[in-house]
């Protein structure tokens, strides 16, 4: 295989893909070269293995990290094909004769610095690290090789993609993007990339619209579909973790089908690559953003590379063709022509690379070559603490250790517990994971002079065991002229008064806007779930705020409670007035004959039912609550209990015209009051344990309207409330029954009839009363029970009294005994 070699006291192994495949070379099923053909010369690859000479040459100049000790090199090629790079290794750690006259056989190495891509370093360094051979890569991030039981020996400078898809993830959640599509390459480095961010972002509500796979060896077609999966997708954002060979012919087919509108993520493996950046790629790619390693100057590595000529070394590998591209000839060296493009014409040998415009020669913004400077120092410390017991700087100089003893398993063992500093000051190396303190730069594309530029935007900063901070420099940030980051959503945002619902079958971030259901409410933009009001409130009509329910109870102010008010006050003036005709003429025969104190107490008892119902108006409080059902059954207890004081009068008188029959002796006022104070106080006794058990009192009744606040006074007891009814109810019946068996009796006036039809009203009254109460909502049953009380007291009042007021009022000529006697003489 051909080499870069330098002989050494101790020698390091290299592996770049210097060369890379053709694309048209590859067979398509292994994926692999026909053979060892790799005519691609990849121009930073070289300069990343001219990096690791200069490190090395360095250090043999340094009198102090390896005093009085040569290091020396081999690097070979990998071509980019993981089966061509562990075959180099392979070479490297065993040892191959060399190609000369001597035959000089090179000793083995002591360490190993490969490779660029992850899917080779995982070849290299699961075949080397049973051997404990230390693997130090340079640019391969999958965060995969970080496993120590799969891979020992295995150690890197670059930050593992750990840390990238944190970065990654939280630039997305920055801009707000909810809604991305992926493209990875079809290995390991593009696979995990992809896994590890795909899993950040999951926690963050990030949704993947769709993951598109290339490889450099895809044919066209599969080409195609990816191109047309981006097309037919609502995605705006597409993040790309992919290595930038295989990235390259989507990227012209992108271009080629002018896909514009576009906000492209990239991963360190392309965002800053020079041949990826140009003018006519800026036009569906501008304004690409992503993170890349942090760059680093390195000005005395310029001259070195000014200086590499194939006339140095003829055999040296790869130089004729770096020299060929970069001057444009093709050197003639021992007589024969060195170069692959054979219509370049043939040097002068004047020619040289000084001054040369080229970023080849651009030293001020090394990335990946600065990795590998810094592997080359970290695998030379590892050796100086070896040779001489001592850090780098210590006092000890003289060797404690044999060169000849020394093993790779010893440098693996103290890399690490390497701590690297550069002399530049900055921390650079891996913590006993593997895993470095990273420290990302985040680039921008941008179109400046007509050059696409990478403009610097900000920096991610994390470190081990910390939390991670994304900063954006605002001073800095340099998007597309004229427009704004774009948004990207499979679903707008729900507006307030409206919750997310599930696509069934779709990603979490697809989803309808669905309003909220009454008495719910959201009031933020894309809230998951509606928050459901307290009791006392209701949502408005956008359902982002809840609002106090109406209170709704009988009011004095409304017509309700007005002509209630005045229909129960012209009752009370009634009674009143009919109390005033009885007292005026008292010793008339129609009142005589009709029980004069009686008559008093039911009046004074109807007047205090036709007051009844202004309890029932207002809002309720505990003592309006206890009082309009006490004051009720009281009341009319008392009413009823003088309408049957009355009707037993009556039937007595009546029968007290039998003869021997002393019944009405019996009836005297006395007992008349006895009748009527025990029939109310047993009323009085229900409701005093009504009040002293379960009293009433005012409530909030919600279940009649969804926007309405019943305001009500619960009858607290229902037994005690149904008693006080029952037991009117009772007097009633008794009354009536009583009435009934008297209706028939001799004389023009005869009681009996009009307390008969006043109680068939009071029993009518009552009896539809309880299915209006129950069946009425909200106020409504208030006023059936004001209805019963008002219509019950007016058809007593009517019916007993209105015959004897018509006849003391209108017809006083039948005032008299006589008439009222029924005898005609």
């Amino acid at each position: 295989m051909p080499s870069l070699f330098k002989q050494g006291d101790i020698s390091m192994g290299g592996i770049f893909p210097v060369l890379t495949k053709e694309i048209g070379s590859i067979n398509t099923f292994t994926r692999e070269p026909p053979g060892v053909e790799c005519a691609g010369f990849v121009q930073r690859a070289f300069r990343w293995a001219q990096v690791m000479i200069f490190a090395i040459e360095e250090i043999n100049r340094d009198a102090t990290l390896l005093p009085n000790i040569s290091l020396g090199y081999r690097i070979l090629n990998s071509c980019g094909s993981p089966t061509t790079a562990l075959r180099a290794a392979l070479t490297l750690a065993s040892g191959v004769k060399e190609n000369k006259s001597t035959t000089q056989c090179p000793p083995p190495i002591s360490a190993l610095i490969a490779e660029s891509g992850s899917s080779l370093s995982i070849a290299v360094a699961e075949t080397l690290g049973p051997y404990q051979v230390p693997v130090v890569s340079y640019f391969s991030t999958c965060a995969c090789l970080s496993d120590k039981s799969k891979y020992p020996s295995f150690f890197r400078t670059i930050p593992s993609d750990y840390y990238q898809a944190k970065a990654l993830a939280a630039l997305v959640k920055h801009f707000g993007w909810q809604w991305i599509g992926a493209i990875q390459s079809d290995n390991d480095y593009g696979r995990n990339g992809i896994l590890a961010f795909t899993e950040e972002v999951k926690k963050l509500g990030v949704c993947i619209a769709f993951v598109g796979t290339v490889l450099q060896s895809y044919k066209t077609e599969k080409i195609l579909q990816v191109v047309d999966m981006i097309k037919r997708s609502t995605v705006k954002v597409i993040l790309a973790f992919v290595a930038e060979n295989d990235f390259y012919a989507l990227i012209k087919e992108v271009v080629k089908q002018n896909i514009t509108g576009i906000q492209w993520i990239g991963s360190e493996a392309w965002i800053t690559a020079a041949e990826l950046s140009t003018p006519e790629i800026y036009r569906s790619f501008a304004g690409t953003i992503g993170y890349m390693i942090k760059k680093m100057a390195m000005p005395k590595l310029k001259p070195f590379l000014e200086n590499i000529s194939p006339y140095t070394d003829p055999t040296a590998a790869f130089v004729g063709d770096f020299w060929e591209i970069m001057v444009g000839c093709r050197p003639l060296l021992n007589g024969k022509i060195n170069g692959t493009h054979t219509k370049t014409e043939i040097c002068t040998g004047t020619e040289s690379l000084t001054n040369l415009e080229d970023v080849f020669f651009n030293v001020t913004e090394l990335r990946v070559s600065y990795n590998v400077y810094n592997a080359v120092y970290a695998i030379a410390h590892a050796l100086h603490q070896l040779v001489f017991c001592e850090p780098v700087g210590g006092k000890a100089m003289k060797p404690c250790l044999n060169l000849s003893d020394i093993q790779p398993k010893q440098i693996a063992d103290y890399l690490h517990q390497l701590n690297f500093v550069n002399h530049y000051g900055d921390t650079v190396f891996f913590d006993e994971k593997g895993n470095p303190p990273a420290s990302y730069e985040m680039i921008n594309w941008q179109l400046i002079d007509g050059q696409v530029q990478h403009v610097t935007l900000g920096h991610f900063l994390s470190t081990i065991n910390k939390d991670y901070e994304l900063s954006i420099q605002e001073d800095k940030v340099v998007w597309r002229t004229g427009e704004l980051v774009p948004n990207s959503v499979c679903s707008n945002v729900c507006p307030v008064g409206s919750r997310k619902a599930r696509i069934k079958g779709k990603p979490i971030c697809c989803f309808d806007c669905i309003p909220c259901a009454d008495g719910s409410i959201a009031n933020s933009t894309g809230s998951a779930d509606c928050t459901p009001c307290p009791q006392e409130y209701w949502s408005n009509e956008k359902k982002d705020k809840c609002i106090l329910k109406t209170i709704e109870f009988l009011s004095y102010h409304e017509p309700l409670g007005i002509a209630i008010t005045v229909v129960s006050l012209f009752g009370v003036s009634l009674s009143l007035s009919t109390m005033f005709v009885f007292i005026h003429y008292k010793e008339t025969p129609v009142i005589k004959a009709s029980n004069s104190e009686l008559s008093c107490f039911l009046l004074f008892s109807l007047f205090t039912c036709f007051l009844c119902p202004l309890t029932f108006i207002g809002r309720p409080t505990v003592w309006t609550c206890m009082l309009r059902h006490t004051a009720f059954g009281v009341t009319f207890a008392l009413c009823i209990s003088c309408v049957l004081g009355k009707t037993i009068i009556v039937v007595t008188a009546f029968k007290a015209t039998i003869p021997g029959n002393k019944l009405a002796g019996k009836f005297g006022p006395s007992q008349q009051r006895i009748i009527v104070g025990s029939c109310t106080f047993i009323q009085i006794l229900i409701c005093v344990l009504w009040l002293t058990l379960n009293p009433p009192f005012p409530d909030m009744v919600f279940r009649y309207s969804n926007t309405k606040i019943v305001l009500e006074c619960n009858t607290g007891s229902e037994a005690a409330f149904y008693a006080v009814l029952g037991y009117i109810g009772l007097l009633a019946i008794v009354c009536l029954v009583l009435a009934f068996l008297a209706r028939k009796l001799p004389d023009n006036f005869n009681e009996a009839k009009f307390i008969t039809f006043s109680m068939l009203i009071f029993c009518a009254v009552w009896i539809t009363f309880i299915p209006a109460y129950v069946s009425s909502p909200g106020k409504f049953t208030v006023a059936v029970e004001i209805f019963a009380i008002l219509s019950s007291t007016f058809g007593l009042l009517l019916s007993i009294f209105a015959p004897k007021c018509y006849i003391i009022l209108i017809k006083p000529e039948r005032n008299t005994k006589k008439h009222v006697m029924g005898k005609i003489i």
